[in-house]
């Protein structure tokens, strides 16, 4: 009886050890399925945080990237600068091909900078451009042309988006649009729209400002009796031009002249009048000085011009044109006057004061010969 009972015993603890063993065993296998699950779970999660935490790097880079852009635009006062900066912001911001500041003008022709135009399509641009009196948030430009013309040229602007720029609140209403333009027909969509009306934003001012203080700055360089550039703006300038030749071996030549007898006349007529007669030669010598000639008075009749790309015999021409056009009628009281002038070429050996000496010198050298002389500068 004992013994059965042990035995019964013995079969119950290991029936008892199986099934545990067995338990146990489903429950491993119960187990390392979830753990399988979570394993797979968690790196399912882990690539989206990475695809995730990815697409916030860039946002954020291009969040700074525009923050530093819209900074920068405030950190210049220089229009040149300011402007380029615009268009080159634009152009990023909205992966476009070409981009244009326009900037309405009711007194005269309106400020137009581009980036990626031609000459051609930047003044198509400009008089086609976004119509007065529109004030919505954006405008999309599209383009067509006909068999002829694209046949010609396939790299045409096909599409376009532009959004007004604000101004100061005491500025003109003068229209002023910030546009950009592809090569491709594409509809930008509203974070290109967003991206380009901050830009606006931001640059409107910054534009406005750098107007202000260039025509500030132009004004302080003007001599207010003549119109012509002062003589700080002819030193400054000379100094600029000089070091602009020497650097890329460009040709520059200088002109100094001044009335003959200017003290006589002011004796005659009274200086009042005898202003009247320097304004009156002034008007005639900006006349017939080309658009990149510099024509300045330094002194009380005493001028120069400072010719870029230019050589002695340039700098003898327009001394005859200026003489011509100031002598060809006689000016108020005083009747016909004459200039005398020295003219000279930069050396290699020149900086701005030996190069302006030497043209000073030679006019010097040209009034002891004679009315109406010109001599050429010496080493």
């Amino acid at each position: 009886m004992t013994l059965l009972i042990a035995c019964a015993v013995a079969v119950l603890v290991i029936v008892a050890v199986v099934s545990a063993t067995a338990l146990a065993r489903r429950s491993s296998k119960r187990a390392d399925k979830r753990v399988a699950e979570l394993v797979e779970t968690l790196n399912v999660r882990i690539d989206e945080l990475a695809r995730e935490l990815a697409v916030a790097r860039v946002q954020a880079e291009g969040e700074l990237r525009r923050n530093r852009v819209l900074s920068d635009l405030g950190g210049s006062i220089d229009l040149d600068e300011v402007l380029t900066r615009t268009l080159e912001a634009a152009t990023q911001a909205t992966d476009s091909d070409a981009a244009l500041v326009w900037i309405g003008n009711a007194g005269g022709p309106p400020l137009v900078a581009t980036l990626g135009l031609s000459q051609e399509e930047a003044e198509r641009q400009a008089i086609a451009g976004p119509p007065n009196g529109r004030r919505a948030r954006a405008i999309g430009i599209s383009y067509r042309y006909g068999d002829d013309e694209s046949s010609q040229n396939g790299d045409l602007i096909r599409s376009g988006l532009a959004v007004p720029m604000p101004s100061l609140p005491d500025a003109s209403d003068d229209e002023r649009y910030l546009a950009v333009f592809s090569r491709v027909e594409t509809e930008l969509g509203d974070d290109a729209i967003e991206e380009l009306e901050q830009l606006a934003e931001r640059a409107g001012p910054a534009i406005e400002n750098a107007q202000r203080f260039r025509e500030a700055r132009q004004l302080a360089d003007l001599d207010a009796l003549t119109g012509l550039h002062n003589r700080r703006y002819f030193h400054e300038t000379l100094a600029r031009e000089v070091a602009r030749a020497h650097r890329y071996n460009r040709d520059l030549a200088l002109v100094v002249f001044d009335l003959d007898d200017f003290k006589a006349i002011n004796d005659q007529i009274g200086h009042l009048a005898g202003d009247g007669v320097l304004a009156d030669a002034a008007a005639r010598v900006r006349d017939v000085v080309r658009t990149a000639d510099i024509a300045c008075r330094i002194g009380g009749d005493e001028f120069a011009v400072v010719l870029p790309e230019s050589t002695l015999r340039d700098a003898e021409q327009l001394y005859r044109r200026i003489q011509h056009a100031v002598s060809a009628q006689p000016i108020g009281q005083v009747g016909q006057i004459v200039f005398s002038a020295g003219v000279a070429e930069l050396r290699p050996e020149d900086d701005a004061v030996a190069f302006f000496q030497r043209g000073d010198d030679a006019l010097y050298r040209a009034k002891e010969a004679g009315k109406g002389q010109i001599v050429g500068a010496t080493a």
